[in-house]
């Protein structure tokens, strides 16, 4: 049986396959900013009450599976951890 999440009058299980890709697909993602981005991204997934259930880092993209709780927008989320992933 599934293992739902649940809040004050819901239960849920949403999850999410969003790709991060860099302008012009350069190869940014390699070297010291390699070994922390799945710690950093997890960070700021937890801030927001979400939970990153599984990643993989490529040279030139990103790839997550992420789980948001309904009363957070996917656009809000994924806004929020670009902005501060990329700024």
């Amino acid at each position: 049986m599934r293992e739902y999440q649940s809040l004050c009058h819901t239960k849920w299980d949403c999850k999410y396959h969003v790709v991060f890709i860099p302008k012009r697909r350069k190869k940014m993602i390699f070297g010291a900013i390699r070994k922390h981005l799945g710690e950093i991204l997890r960070e700021l997934a937890a801030q927001k009450e979400c939970q990153i259930v599984e990643g993989h880092l490529m040279s030139d993209q990103v790839h997550i599976c992420i789980s948001i709780p309904p009363k957070h927008s996917v656009s809000y989320v994924i806004g929020y951890i670009k902005a501060l992933v990329s700024g």
